[in-house]
C-alpha cells in the first residue's frame, strides 16, 4: 500500500501530477514515511531554479555540484541538440563516434601529467569501481595475485554502490548498516601535515603486498562534511605510493573542473596520480556521464595477445554521444570564459561574507576553498526547518550532517551569491536561537 507524503510547508499546494505521482517514487537519501513532498520544479536557467508556482530559487549548490556554466547554457544546449538529431546513441562496442573519441582526446590534453587513457560510463559511483576493477586487474595481469585491497581514509566518500561503500569512511552514517556485507579494506587517516608522513608510510608500507591502490579525494572529503586538507596531504600520498609501488586512485568526480581554484584539485598539489575518475561537472550539470583516466603503464598492463588480459567492462551506454557533446561544449565553455578568474572571485566573496558565521554561537568552524563556502556547526538540529527557511529566502540550500555550506555554479554574479550568503547568516542567527 502507497501512502501520500507529507505536504512540504515550503510548497503548501502541490500539482495535481505530484500528488498523484509522489508515493511512487523512491527518493534519494529520504525516509520516505516522514519526507515532506518534494518542490515541483518546472524550469532552470543561470543560477536559478524556477518552481511550479513561479517562485525562483538562486542556487547555492548547483545540483550537486554540478552545474558549474549554470543552467541551460545555450552552447552546451545547442551542441547536445545538435547530437541529438544526428545520433543520440550508438555502442561503443564495435563502432567510434566523434564526440566520444574528441572528448578522450581532450582530456588527455588538460589532465595533469600523463594520463591518456579514458573509460566512460555513466556515474561518478561506477567510474570510481572502474579504478579499483583496473587497479585490481593492473596486479593480476602482471602475475601479482595477493594485492586485492585497497587503502582509503576516515572521513572519505566514493559513491553509494556496493564496491564504493566498501572505500568510503565504514562509521559514515549512509553505510553503516551494510557492514559484514560490503568487502572490508584497509582504513586510516589522512596525513594532513608533515609530522604524519612517516606514520602514514609506515602504515602503507606494513599492507603495501596487499594493497592494489590508494584511494583518496583530493583537498576536499565532500560528502564526509566539506572537510578541507592541504596540497601537501596529496604529495605525501603520492610519495608514499611510489616508494612501495602501490597505485594511487585520485577522485575528482566533486573537485574537478574548476571547483577548488584549479582545474582539477591535483594541480594544486603538483601530483599525477595513476588512475583519476571524473563525473559531476564534466558536462557542465547537462546529463550523466563520468570517466576514468589512467596513465601510460596502468593502461599498458592490459595490451597483450591474451584475450583474457583485456578489461571486461562496459556499461551499455559507455561513451554515449549526447552526453560526451555536452562534455566537448562544456570543456570549449572553460577555455573561452574565465570560469577560474571567476572561482577566485567567487573565494574571496565567500571568505569576506561568511567570516561574521564565527561569531554565532553553536559554531565551530568557517571555510572556504575556491567555490566552497562551509560554517560547520556543532549540531543541526532541525534540518527539515533549515531546508525551508532557506526556500522561503529565495535560495536552494540542503544542510547535511553538521555543514551549512555553499557550491554555487562558478558563473554566479557577486549580488546572487550575497543574497545566498547573506541568508545563511540569517538563518544561522536564527538557528542559533532555537
Amino acid at each position: 500500500m502507497t501512502s501520500i507524503p507529507p505536504i512540504n510547508p515550503a510548497y503548501a499546494n502541490p500539482p495535481e501530477w505530484l500528488r498523484e505521482s509522489a508515493p511512487h517514487v523512491w527518493l534519494p537519501y529520504a525516509q520516505m514515511q516522514t519526507v515532506p513532498m518534494t518542490l515541483p520544479a518546472v524550469k532552470t536557467d543561470g543560477v536559478r531554479i524556477t518552481l511550479e508556482d513561479g517562485r525562483a530559487l538562486i542556487d547555492g549548490i548547483s545540483s550537486w555540484w554540478t552545474a558549474a556554466h549554470g543552467y541551460n547554457h545555450p552552447h552546451i544546449r545547442e551542441a547536445v541538440t545538435k547530437q541529438l538529431e544526428a545520433m543520440p546513441h550508438i555502442m561503443l562496442g564495435g563502432f567510434a563516434h566523434e564526440q566520444a573519441f574528441r572528448l578522450a582526446k581532450r582530456l588527455a590534453d588538460i589532465l595533469p601529467g600523463d594520463l591518456a587513457h579514458t573509460f566512460f560510463s555513466e556515474s561518478g559511483s561506477v567510474s570510481v569501481e572502474i579504478a579499483m576493477k583496473i587497479a585490481v586487474q593492473y596486479w593480476i595481469n602482471q602475475g601479482v595475485r595477493g594485492r586485492r585491497h585497497f587503502l582509503s581514509f576516515r572521513g572519505g566518500y566514493h559513491g553509494d554502490t556496493l564496491g564504493t561503500m566498501a572505500v568510503c569512511d565504514p562509521d559514515e552514517g549512509m553505510h553503516t548498516l551494510f557492514k559484514g556485507i560490503i568487502p572490508e579494506h584497509l582504513l586510516t587517516d589522512l596525513p594532513k601535515a608533515a609530522d604524519a608522513e612517516e606514520v602514514f608510510d609506515t602504515f602503507l608500507g606494513k599492507h603495501a603486498n596487499e594493497v592494489a591502490a590508494v584511494v583518496t579525494e583530493p583537498l576536499v572529503q565532500g560528502a564526509g562534511g566539506m572537510v578541507f586538507h592541504p596540497p601537501e596531504t596529496l604529495q605525501i600520498l603520492r610519495r608514499a605510493c611510489d616508494r612501495h609501488n602501490v597505485l594511487l586512485i585520485v577522485d575528482e568526480i566533486f573537485t574537478g573542473f574548476g571547483r577548488t581554484g584549479t582545474l582539477f584539485a591535483c594541480d594544486r598539489a603538483g601530483i599525477v596520480p595513476d588512475i583519476l575518475t571524473l563525473s559531476k561537472a564534466l558536462t557542465g550539470g547537462t546529463m550523466a556521464l563520468a570517466t576514468t583516466t589512467a596513465r601510460p603503464h596502468v593502461f599498458e598492463a592490459f595490451l597483450s595477445d591474451d584475450p583474457a588480459k583485456a578489461l571486461m567492462h562496459g556499461p551499455t551506454y559507455t561513451g554515449n554521444p549526447l552526453a560526451c557533446a555536452a562534455a566537448n561544449a562544456s570543456l570549449d565553455l572553460f577555455e573561452r570564459e574565465p570560469r577560474l578568474d571567476q572561482v577566485a572571485a567567487i573565494e574571496a566573496q565567500l571568505t569576506r561574507e561568511l567570516e561574521p558565521a564565527r561569531a554565532v554561537s553553536g559554531v565551530h568552524d568557517v571555510r572556504v576553498l575556491g567555490a566552497i563556502g562551509v560554517i560547520e556547526v556543532d549540531s543541526l538540529k532541525d534540518t527539515e526547518w533549515l531546508k525551508r527557511r532557506f526556500i522561503e529566502e529565495g535560495v536552494w540550500i540542503r544542510p547535511f550532517a553538521n555543514v551549512i555550506y555553499t557550491t554555487p555554479p562558478l558563473v554566479i554574479d557577486p549580488g546572487d551569491l550575497s543574497q545566498l550568503t547573506g541568508a545563511m547568516l540569517k538563518i544561522l542567527d536564527e538557528w542559533a536561537k532555537i
